[in-house]
Order: C-alpha cells, then sequence, then structure tokens
C-alpha cells in the first residue's frame, strides 16, 4: 500500500475507533486494521537497527508493541498526523528492547549510564594524555 493512501485510510479507522465501544468486536476489527494498514511504518523504523545483531524479524515484533501502544494512545482531538506520534512510540519501543537485552544480568539503568559517561572521560582522557589512562604510581 502507497504512503499516502495508508495515511488516509489510516485517519479514516483512527475516526471509527474513537467511535466504537472498546471491547467490542467491531473495536477489535478496526483496531486490527489500523495495525495492518501500518506495519510498514514499523519497518520503516526497524530499518534504523538494522545493524544490530539481534534478529530483524525479532525487532519488528518489538516495534508492533509500540504501534499498538501508539494505536491505544492516540487522540485525534490534537490534530497532529498519526506517523508522526507513532514513530517515536515504535523506536522507544525497541530502543527499550535493546536496553533490556543486551547486559548478561541485569544492571541497574544509573550503573549502565555511569558506564557511558566512564567511556566517554577515558576517550577524553586518552585524546588529552596521549595514552591509555591507567593505574601508574605517582612519585613525589
Amino acid at each position: 500500500m502507497a504512503p499516502q493512501d495508508a495515511r488516509t485510510l489510516t485517519k479514516v479507522f483512527l475516526r471509527e475507533l474513537a467511535e466504537r465501544e472498546e471491547g467490542t468486536e467491531a473495536y477489535q476489527y478496526v483496531r486490527n486494521t489500523l495495525i495492518e494498514i501500518n506495519m510498514s511504518l514499523v519497518r520503516y523504523a526497524a530499518g534504523r537497527f538494522r545493524a544490530r545483531a539481534d534478529e530483524m524479524e525479532d525487532i519488528v515484533q518489538v516495534g508492533m508493541i509500540g504501534l499498538i501502544k501508539a494505536i491505544d494512545r492516540f487522540d485525534l482531538s490534537r490534530e497532529v498526523e498519526f506517523a508522526t506520534f507513532a514513530v517515536p512510540y515504535i523506536v522507544g519501543e525497541i530502543k527499550r528492547f535493546f536496553r533490556d537485552t543486551t547486559w548478561a544480568v541485569h544492571v541497574p539503568r544509573r550503573l549502565q549510564e555511569a558506564r557511558v559517561e566512564l567511556a566517554k572521560a577515558t576517550d577524553e582522557l586518552s585524546s588529552r594524555l596521549g595514552r591509555a589512562p591507567g593505574s601508574r604510581s605517582w612519585r613525589c
């Protein structure tokens, strides 16, 4: 389906979804149709993570969770394009997947962030000193 057609159909189905009562069969049908129409949006967002070691299909599945969350939380009254609203949800869900699965043991996020800061400081020191920083005994 062409992107322009998907955008138009998405608007129609989002209006339809807003009119349906949650939990009904009609609501589920409209919601599932919205998911199918916007699968290409997930594949587009997942393409940014192609270089990762994980299987592309796993990344797409995680991105689909983000798409579903975006559909459930989208508000027509904000007058913003659905794709503009959905892509951050999709990318966020994929990034969360990588964050949660890349460590062999669960390391608190604060320590993961401290590790990144340490790597930056090490790089800066290496360029400033002209060598890798290390533990040298200082002479007085």
